[in-house]
């Protein structure tokens, strides 16, 4: 049985670009009904560190910065050269600011600037070394009563105590909790909400970066009344003419025809998830893993295809890059982990390619990481590449899925995730690598651990670098050295935290088609070709974007330019 149902607007992703497209349209009075394909709310957005970039946002002048529109266009004219859209990335500066100060007037979104957050190319021109990157603030899942249950889980990776979540801070104050008394007491603070709510629920309710986001936007939407469907897929649209009027969907009860007034949005969350689109798009598909939700399987670009949009070919790259470490678990599933920012700029690290060589600045971004990933194996094997650290990185900082502190890694050990040696050239025998040459690799870096300098790489020579070192550590906080047995090496594989190719559109985040705009069709977050470009100038350049585009959408529904 078919059921017919009509809103001025449908939203398909309940993701951040969704939420903010679902919202702004609602509070300028229209009805709006989101879908979501997954059992859960807050797409890729619950999962993700919920960085938010948006210069000159109504924030930084809070932290005792100022912003330079002409800065910001220089630096991502360095990045993007030609790929640079001057209309988008025009409209992005322009209604940015503008996004933020909307959505915390009449929403739960709050958003705290970062004082010192560089620019992950700091040496470009018009780079900045703060305030264009925000945070969620902390948000109190047990505000959304039973909706609680109904908001996506963060990574489990990513969860101390088997639900508790840990931001940079957090970590320091646990791992030193018996050095300091602010650290003692600021655990046991922790530790007790953390009980306390385990009385009652299946996690902490205390939510931080992107599940903070989430729940701040699902809670603003739950609010105003907006329906949101969790297990509807979007099957294909309905057309008038040229128009489109309407989603046809599948859900528990069967099919329904969403018909739309004034337009669909599709915020399905790029493709990650299509083996297919993949294989088309992505190099080295049989080796890449992503990290974005399973049911991200291109569905909007999909439909926005077959109604005459266009996949934009003219990236840098398709997708926002980072490298993953894959443990085989004994009930043959696998859990992936991205080297984001925990492991790989710490010091007494270096990453080597299949020949036991260095290839890459281990502390630069997720991103820049897997490029060099991809140039290298160009020439020399570097899929999947190695971490190498020694057993006092390991106790202090951990590697990958191994957390840091004195425990056992014999599981890590016997599941094959972390390879061991007594020796370097016992640990090269088990990564497969020429010992001679992981021997040099690593006195090379043992070298730059005393001077302070990386002729050969330069980790550590940047501000980005420096920012995720260690900054007790001296003479540079990215530079230690390998030397306490046991060896380990991990393999990391390229992967991605989301696809960046989507659909070509107008600065109203109308999708092109032909002959210009599909008449009520809309794309945003990564169903929207990123306006960068495929290229990743600082943290929080998808959710900023994501949100600004789904806030053009929601006021260019609603037929107005008012930002009150």
């Amino acid at each position: 049985m078919t059921t017919e149902e009509t809103f001025d607007v449908v939203v398909v992703g309940s993701g951040a670009a969704g939420l903010s497209a679902a919202l702004t349209a609602s509070i300028h009075g229209l009805s709006v009904v989101v879908i979501e394909k997954a059992a859960t709310l807050g797409g890729s957005t619950a999962i993700s560190g919920g960085a938010v970039w948006v210069p000159d946002n109504p924030h930084i002048s809070t932290i005792g910065r100022t912003e330079s529109r002409a800065d910001v266009l220089a630096y991502l004219g360095a990045m993007l050269g030609n790929r640079l859209k001057p209309d988008m990335v025009g409209a992005f500066l322009d209604r940015g600011p503008e996004m933020v100060a909307f959505l915390e007037k009449h929403t739960e979104l709050r958003l705290i600037p970062r004082a010192v957050s560089p620019d992950y190319h700091p040496g470009l021109p018009g780079a900045a070394q703060g305030g264009r990157t925000l945070d969620p603030a902390p948000f109190d899942g047990r505000r959304l009563g039973a909706a609680f249950k109904r908001l996506r889980m963060p990574l489990k990776e990513f969860l101390v105590f088997g639900g508790m979540m840990v931001n940079r801070k957090d970590i320091d104050t646990l791992l030193g909790a018996t050095k300091t008394i602010p650290n003692f007491w600021g655990t046991a603070k922790l530790l007790l909400r953390y009980g306390l709510d385990r009385l009652k629920h299946p996690r902490g309710t205390r939510l931080l970066m992107g599940n903070a986001l989430a729940a701040r936007l699902v809670k603003s939407a739950l609010d105003r009344g907006i329906e949101l469907r969790e297990n509807h897929a979007a099957c294909s649209l309905i057309r008038s003419d040229e128009r489109v009027t309407g989603v046809v969907v599948e859900g528990p009860a069967g099919e329904t025809r969403l018909h739309a007034r004034r337009g669909v949005v599709f915020a399905t969350g790029g493709f990650p998830g299509s083996d297919s689109m993949r294989a088309a798009h992505l190099p080295h598909a049989a080796t890449h893993f992503s990290m974005a939700p399973a049911e991200n399987t291109g569905d909007g670009i999909r439909l926005g295809v077959e109604a005459g949009g266009r996949l934009s070919e003219e990236n840098i790259g398709n997708a926002f890059w980072t490298p993953v470490s894959l443990l085989k678990n004994p009930d043959g599933t696998t859990t992936r982990f991205p080297h984001l920012i925990l492991d790989r700029a710490k010091p007494g690290l270096i990453a080597v390619d299949q020949s036991g060589q260095r290839f890459v600045n281990e502390a630069n971004s997720y991103h820049d990481f897997v490029e060099a990933m991809h140039r290298r194996h160009e020439s020399t094997p570097a899929i999947p590449a190695f971490l190498v650290a020694d057993s006092a990185f390991v106790r202090k900082y951990g590697l990958g899925l191994v957390r840091p502190g004195s425990g056992s890694h014999q599981r890590f050990i016997d599941a094959g995730y972390l390879l061991t040696g007594n020796s370097i050239n016992e640990l090269a025998n088990r990564m497969g690598v020429p010992a001679e040459a992981l021997s040099a690799a690593v006195a090379g870096m043992n070298a730059s651990a005393e001077s302070g300098e990386d002729p050969a790489f330069g980790k550590g020579s940047t501000a980005y670098n420096r920012y995720l070192g260690d900054a007790a550590h001296k003479p540079n906080p990215c530079l230690g050295p390998i030397r306490t047995a046991p060896f380990h090496a991990v393999k990391v594989y390229p992967g991605d935290i989301g696809t960046a190719a989507g659909l070509e559109t107008d600065p109203q985040a109308r999708v092109l088609g032909p002959n210009g705009p599909i008449p009520g069709l809309y794309a945003v977050g990564n169903d929207m070709n990123s306006i960068m470009a495929g290229s990743y100038p600082s943290a929080g350049i998808t959710l900023g974007p994501a949100l600004t585009f789904g806030y053009i959408a929601g006021i260019s529904l609603a037929g107005t330019q008012t930002t009150e």
